[in-house]
């Protein structure tokens, strides 16, 4: 059913239309007779009318042509009123068919059916499109208060210079475009300048012509993001860009989504490409369990595990109000089923009866402490939870036949000197020592910092700027690996893809960013001066802490694979009987919370582990080979019994 809400300017739009019909088949009957209607030819000019107008007036209103808003024109509102043009054509002809012997239709000629459409196409689109020109001119707008410069002529960026073009309100004027591209400079994007490249910028600040830069380009390589900070934040320029094409994913680029660049912006890395075929290979109609699911990796984990369409995912965490958290924050649709669960890894009884209950076939362990100081002042816990929690959920996917076994490891389990470090250290050999006594692949996946974690220092040194500083940093000297959540859990959901069992992924983390001048761009890019307003102040390195971190023992060696950013270490394995007995003794003294001994048998199990409580004491070469026996390094280390 047409329904048809009458309103003063739709009214006014159709009315306009009717007489632009009228018009046109006057001016087209003027036009095919030399501007003198012979009088036999007046009659079929009137039915022409008769019939017309209605049967007009109806296809418009059916098309909508009425509700277009001129100013914002577009090739789709011409496309609709021809097809309005074609079909008021065609019916009326057929109306006045049905009526030839009172309707004059043997006299009416084909060709002022033709020029008729001509005319009306012209009023009707070109009375639309001056009222657009008319408003985006510049000499019909308000005076604009800032000129800016669009970095990137692609199709992004053409949207914002219309939508500037389209709200004077903003006002704003673009000055010119700059793109990297040669084949478009010194040429026109939609009747807008492309002066030349990023590297014309400073001379445009310089010469004080803009005001401010837009960013049009989602995808823009951050060498190049950079490069463009570098010359803003010299200059002092404000600039803004659109998001990230995987944001806008869902929505239309608009000039609404600009907003001011962000540490992620800087620190973030290119687009990974991930082979979403061979990912959905191993997930799509399986039950898929993710132990740590309310952590920042495993809300992440959970959020794309659910585009590649798993029958069942099962969410488990030992805190409520994380579990309750990520639960509402992910939308299910597919006929997914989501399970959440309150419990603890270290809790064997209770997770047998998991995956007794729900039988997962694939499971990503996340579940982990991973704050260093933290674990410094409480060692025990952090043991029992990072080792013997993967221990028990190891065995479990074992005995339960799981698929696969993704374990979620961390840079700082090589060359440890942390007790976090080496507690993932422990729960990494294990499970590679599993691996080969199991019909379930494990798979170790290891990467440095990720950007906006929880406990990190992106949100550390945000809350502190906005106190108003000063913003704390451990040693001038001190660098670190980062990652986007996003960048890192799409490929670990890759190594999980491409691995067969027994495997440590290493993923490319990129070059390592030095935490002082973190600091220092965050300071920038709120606006501030560094010393003016806000100081760093250097602390000192806490327990745990080292000045850099590594991504895999110079032992281990790196090989590459199909995927660019997946880098495969060779694994150094232990004797299973001897490694056991170990785990044995570390869980025991674990829950003893005798603090010394426990650092000694972590020691034992990890003799690169070098904790400030390993020099509190000797730890003999008897007493670590005290019931084992290296017999091949460095490619691989195999334990014998005594």
């Amino acid at each position: 059913m047409i329904t048809f809400r009458c309103n003063w300017r739709s009214l006014a739009v159709l009315i306009w239309d009717l007489a632009a019909v009228a018009s046109a088949i006057l001016f087209a009957n003027l036009t095919r007779f030399d501007g003198t209607i012979p009088a036999q030819y007046i009659l079929p000019l009137k039915h022409q009318l008769l019939f017309g107008l209605p049967v007009y007036a109806a296809t418009f209103i059916f098309l909508g042509i009425h509700k277009g808003v001129w100013r914002f024109a577009s090739i789709g509102d011409l496309w609709r009123i021809l097809k309005a043009i074609a079909i008021g054509n065609g019916l009326s002809v057929l109306a006045m068919f049905l009526v030839k012997h009172t309707s004059g239709l043997e006299l009416l000629s084909r060709s002022v059916l033709m020029l008729t459409s001509m005319y009306l196409l012209l009023i009707m689109g070109g009375s639309r499109l001056m009222v657009r020109l008319l408003r985006e001119h510049r000499w019909f707008r308000m005076q604009p208060t800032k000129s800016v410069v669009v970095y990137g002529a692609g199709r992004a960026g053409q949207s914002l210079v219309r939508e500037i073009r389209q709200r004077p309100q903003l006002g704003m004027e673009v000055h010119c475009f700059l793109d990297d591209n040669p084949a478009l400079r010194n040429g026109l994007v939609d009747g807008i300048a492309v002066k030349g490249s990023l590297e014309l910028l400073p001379q445009l600040i310089e010469e004080e012509l803009i005001d401010e830069v837009l960013v049009g380009i989602p995808n823009l390589k951050r060498d190049r993001f950079r490069r463009l900070i570098e010359i803003c934040e010299a200059a002092g320029m404000s600039c803004r860009t659109l998001p990230s094409l995987s944001e806008v994913a869902q929505g239309k680029l608009s000039i609404a989504q600009l907003r001011a660049v962000t540490v992620e912006d800087l620190l973030g890395r290119d687009t990974v490409v991930l082979d979403t075929v061979l990912i959905t290979s191993y997930i799509k109609g399986k039950t898929v369990l993710v132990t740590g699911a309310g952590g920042s990796i495993g809300t992440e984990l959970c959020r794309q595990l659910l585009l590649h369409d798993p029958k069942q995912l099962i969410l488990l965490d030992q805190c409520e109000y994380h579990l309750y958290k990520v639960e509402h924050q992910l939308e299910v649709d597919n006929g997914i089923e989501l399970v959440s669960i309150l419990g603890d890894v270290k809790d064997a009884m209770s997770m047998e009866h998991l995956f007794s209950q729900y039988r997962p076939q694939v499971v990503f362990h996340a579940a982990a402490y991973k704050h260093v100081p933290m674990l410094e002042l409480n060692p025990a816990e952090g043991v029992l939870n990072n080792v013997l929690g993967t221990q028990v959920i190891a065995v479990l996917a074992s005995r339960f036949m799981v698929e696969k076994f993704v374990l979620v490891s961390t840079d700082k389990a090589v060359n440890p000197v942390s007790v976090m470090g080496a507690s993932k250290r422990v729960a990494e050999i294990y499970c590679q020592n599993l691996n080969d006594q199991s019909e379930t692949a494990f798979i170790t996946t290891r990467f440095g910092n990720v950007l906006g974690s929880t406990g990190s220092v992106v949100p550390l040194f945000q809350e502190q700027i906005a106190n108003g500083g000063p913003i704390t940093v451990t040693h001038p000297n001190v660098v670190r690996f980062f990652m986007t959540i996003s960048e890192a859990v799409g490929l670990i959901l890759q190594a999980g893809a491409m691995g067969n069992g027994g495997e440590i992924f290493v993923l490319d983390m990129g070059e390592p960013i030095r935490i002082k001048h973190l600091a220092e761009q965050m300071i920038r890019l709120s606006g501030l001066e560094l010393d003016r307003d806000i100081e760093i102040q250097y602390t000192g390195l806490r327990p745990g802490e080292k000045l850099f971190e590594e991504l895999f023992h110079e032992n281990e060696g790196l090989r590459k694979t199909e995927h660019a950013k997946l880098l495969l270490a060779d694994a150094r394995k232990v004797e299973s009987k001897w490694l056991k007995h170990q785990l044995t003794l570390l869980v025991q003294k674990s829950r003893e919370a005798n603090i010394n001994t426990l650092i000694k048998q972590l020691h034992i199990i990890v003799p690169e582990f070098q904790s400030a409580r390993v020099h509190s004491f000797e730890v003999s070469e008897a007493e670590t080979l005290e019931t084992a026996q290296i017999v091949s390094f460095p490619r691989t280390v195999v334990l014998h019994e005594n």
